[in-house]
Parts: C-alpha cells; structure tokens; sequence
C-alpha cells in the first residue's frame, strides 16, 4: 500500500495517490495468458473459416499486435461452459463478447485502471435516468441505437446462449457484460485489430464526445491544440510502444495526452478522469475529491463534504460498502493535470490559464447554474411543476441550460475554444436564461412569482443590470438620440 506522509512533496504525493496499486480479485478465475500458452490449437481453424465468411475481421485480426505475437481468436474468445454467456460454436466453447476482465488476462493494470474509472460507470450513472429522456421524449428504442451505444447497456443472455438484441450490439464504454466486468476495451480500440494509433488519435474519443452534451470534438478542432494536431498529425509517432510527452512526440497533444498520457514522471493511466478537477456536466460543477477503495473501485464526492478517512467504510451509490485505500483532492488532481501541460507550456501560464478556467466555471456556477436551480427547485418544491419529467416547457430549458449551453461553454474554457466558450456557450447560457428560463419560471410561479424567482435574482446580485436602462446602443448599434 502506497504510504501518504502529511510532510510528503507535492510531486510525490501527486503520483503516489494517482498510482496506486489496485486489486481487481475478478481476474483470478481466469487463466492467465503470456507467451508460453498462447496459440490455441483451434486458433487456425477459426482463421480459415472466418477468412472466408468475415473476411475483413479476419484482415484486421492479421494486421494487429496479436497476430504478430501469435495471439488467435480462441485465445480471447474462448470461455468456459458455465460461463453465461457460453454457446458452442464448431465445436469450440466461446462467448461472444471479449470483455475487459478477458483482456485483463494479459493486460492486468490496463484493466485494473480502467474498471475503477469514471468510463466504466458511464452506463450506471445513467441507467436509472435513461428513461425519462431516450424512452419519454423519444422511444425504447432509442436507447439501443443511441444512449447504448456510448455508454453501454446491460447486456442480457437469453435462455439459449445468443444475447438479447435489445441489448447488444454495442461498444459503450460502460457497458455491463454478461461476467460482470464494466466496458468495452472495443469502444476506444477498435475491435479486431486493437490498435494503440487509433486509441490515441482524438477520433477514437469524439465518436461520443461530440455534440450537444459533450463538444469536445468541436472544440478541440477549434482550439490551438487541434490547430496544431491537424498539421502535424505526421509528427506525432502514434504507433510507438510508449507514448510519452515530451519524449516521444512533441508535436501537439490529443485527448489522450491530456487525460490518460505519460509525461515526465507522470504515468499513463486507463482511468481517464484521474485528472480532473471540476464536474462539467452538472447542473453546478464542484471541485470534486477522488476516493479510491481497496476494491479498486473508485468515486466522487464533492470536495465541499468531508473527506473519508483512509482505511473507513463508506457507502457507495450503488448500495455496496468499499473500505477507503486513498483521497485525491482537487489540488492533487489538478497537480497532475498540469505536469502534462508544463511538457510543452511554462509553469505561469500553466497556473494563469487553470485560473482563467476556474473563473469561468464559478461565474457559470454563481450567475446561472445556482440561481436556476434553486428557482426550479422552489417550483417542484410547491407543486407548481409535475413531478413527470420533461412535460413542461421549462423542464427543456432548464435542462439545455445546464446539459447542453452550461456544458459547452465549460468545456470551452477548459479546453482553450474561444468561440464555444463564450458565443457556443456562455452566450446562449444567458440568452435562454433571460429570455427563457426567467419567463417561463415566472408564469409557472404566477402568484408566487416574487418570492420564488424576484428573490433568488436580488439575493444573487449579479443581475442588478437588468434595471439599467442605458445600454440600448449596444443592441441597437447606435444611441437612442441619434435617431431623433
């Protein structure tokens, strides 16, 4: 165990508590795979045939790693016949799906990494809240060709061995599999070919990390880091065996520098949310604290509550109960966020852009993201809304507010886009909720209007503008007088 003293330097804190040693017990029951027993015997025979009737799978299995180091389809595919998801096939005994806890036969830490990862809960997370959005708004059948296919779905066996279509296919990244491990190694490499070049390139993360709720495709593309990407993506030496910054390329970072990468002494990390600071995605970001179980489990909790003491049991949100191993706070994690950037930035502007940053996410926070909650949260609170989701107006705008405008302009001052911070973002942050949200809130309100929304704008005080009566050059684009 990876001992913290309160007297520790920061850079030792920092990778200590960001690299600990994480038993994931799950992988124990399977055989453990290295270069003595790969090869399966009935490897050649899968080759043959599917050189035939799948020929481009086939393709992609020749051209990989695991071709060259003699790794064939029964050596992931195989599984044992109590297994649930087990089904004959030419008389081999497989499962379907090749699931983390398969791949972790050989990659254990890439696997104990990434089942403690904030990717591998991105199908629980929402799992209770799907309905409401993809099945209200739009139908069941959204959620498999939408929502699943990023964040995963619970796949279910049926009672012959074939999995539930309603449930599969998919790569989401949080998919729960028939063996209980969470994710899909797919979703980012790309089955059957696995490439690391393609898990580093900014496509492999935009599939899902694009539009409305998670830009980040767009404003990376925007920003001066994707600038320099795009012209010297030939620069960037994406098949190497290690990857790291400063060292191997120096080129331009991706999504995987910043949030997973090596750099310095910084390891790279399948958990792709150890470094951040801030939750994005929320109706009002906080700095969040990182607590890391013995399990190997992670979770978040806002760094406004106490931090759990190492060595305690803490309920988790899933009703189970993990023994604390390590706390990661804010400024640890934010610590290691930045021994990526000062690869290829100084360590003023490194600090000068984070404040910039932090101050764009605290005015979302202080002018929006809090007033708004707690205007809609009266209104439930008095029954002036239903308690069914999205069958008012407001409920749309609340939820684009802080989902879809709060997200973007947040991501954009995080990731450097200008343009998506302010016109994609904060901009249509506050158009909708002056000339949105603030109507409607008052029309539901109707009697109680003063109290639940008046109160609320004149407690905040940054909205003491909207009795100046001066400005009207600035819509007009000229002064009233001028006219006369």
């Amino acid at each position: 165990m990876c001992a913290i003293p309160v007297s520790a330097p920061l850079k030792f804190i920092i990778l200590c508590a960001l690299t600990l040693s994480i038993a994931v017990p799950a992988v124990a029951d399977k055989v453990k795979l290295d270069p003595s027993n790969w090869g399966h015997d009935a490897g050649s025979a899968c080759v043959s045939c599917h050189t035939k009737a799948s020929s481009g799978l086939a393709q992609q299995w020749q051209d990989s790693a695991h071709a060259a180091a003699g790794v064939n389809c029964m050596d992931c595919h195989r599984a044992e016949r109590a297994d649930v998801d087990a089904i004959e096939h030419e008389g081999q005994v497989i499962a379907t799906i090749v699931s983390p806890k398969d791949c972790g036969r050989c990659h254990t830490k890439e696997f104990e990494e990434q089942q403690g990862s904030v990717h591998a809960e991105a199908y629980s997370i929402i799992e209770e809240r799907v309905p409401a959005l993809a099945h209200n708004v739009g139908g069941a059948a959204m959620q498999a060709a939408s929502c699943d296919q990023c964040h995963g779905s619970r796949v279910k066996v049926r009672g012959d061995g074939t999995l539930d279509p309603a449930t599969w296919p998919n790569s989401g990244i949080g998919r729960i599999n028939p063996d209980g491990s969470k994710g899909s190694c797919s979703s980012c490499h790309g089955r059957h070919r696995f490439s690391k070049a393609q898990a580093r390139e900014p496509e492999a993360c935009v599939r899902c990390h694009s539009g409305p709720d998670s830009p980040d495709k767009e404003i990376f593309e925007a920003s001066k880091h994707g600038m320099v990407y795009a012209a010297h993506r030939d620069e960037m030496n994406l098949e190497a065996t290690e990857w790291v910054a400063g060292r191997d390329y120096t080129a331009a970072p991706t999504c995987v520098t910043c949030h997973m990468g090596a750099a310095g002494k910084l390891p790279s990390t399948h958990d792709v949310g150890l470094r951040n600071v801030w939750s994005l995605n929320t109706p009002v970001s906080k700095r969040q604290l990182l607590v890391i179980f013995e399990d190997g489990r992670k979770m978040e909790l806002p760094s406004d509550q106490p931090a759990p003491r190492r060595g305690t049991e803490m309920a988790r949100a899933d009703g189970t109960i993990g023994i604390v191993k390590a706390v990661a706070t804010p400024e640890r994690r934010r610590q290691a966020m930045s021994l990526v950037c000062v690869e290829c930035h100084g360590k003023g502007f490194t600090e000068s852009f984070m404040r910039q940053f932090d101050a764009v996410v605290e005015l979302y926070n202080t002018k929006f993201g809090e007033p708004a909650r707690t205007i809609i949260a009266g209104l439930y609170e008095r029954g002036l809304l239903t308690p069914t989701a999205f069958d008012e107006p407001i409920e749309f705008t609340y939820w684009e507010l802080w989902h879809d405008e709060g997200a973007r302009g947040r991501h954009g001052a995080s990731m450097m886009s200008p343009n998506h911070a302010w016109w994609e973002g904060m901009y249509l942050v506050g158009r909708n909720f002056y000339a949105r949200f603030l109507p409607e809130a008052r029309a539901a309100a109707g009697e109680h209007a003063d109290e639940l929304v008046e109160a609320v704008l004149r407690a905040n005080g940054q909205h003491e503008w909207l009795d100046q009566p001066d400005q009207m050059s600035t819509i007009l684009g000229f002064a009233p007088q001028e006219a006369e």
